[in-house]
């Protein structure tokens, strides 16, 4: 009777904006237990701001595809 809408993984996303001047996009990335956050790191203050866990490769693309990164540092 009642059915649930699935969301389409597919559909197209908004590309989001990034002060590309100040912050530049970094992947940290742990030795220990491999986490891995995505998010931008200010170049003049050092100050890393998280945006996204990243728990597979895919999420890692959909968020480069977010905001419309073509490569990122790691950091460890």
């Amino acid at each position: 009777m009642f059915w649930k809408r699935h969301k389409n993984p597919k559909k197209r996303e908004k590309q989001l904006d990034y002060d590309s001047e100040n912050w530049r996009p970094v992947l940290k990335c742990s030795i220990c237990n491999g986490e891995r956050v995505a998010g931008f790191k200010n170049i003049h203050t050092g100050e890393f701001r998280e945006e996204s866990f990243i728990r597979s490769d895919e999420e890692l693309e959909v968020f480069q595809r977010r905001y419309g990164i073509s490569e990122m540092k790691k950091e460890y």
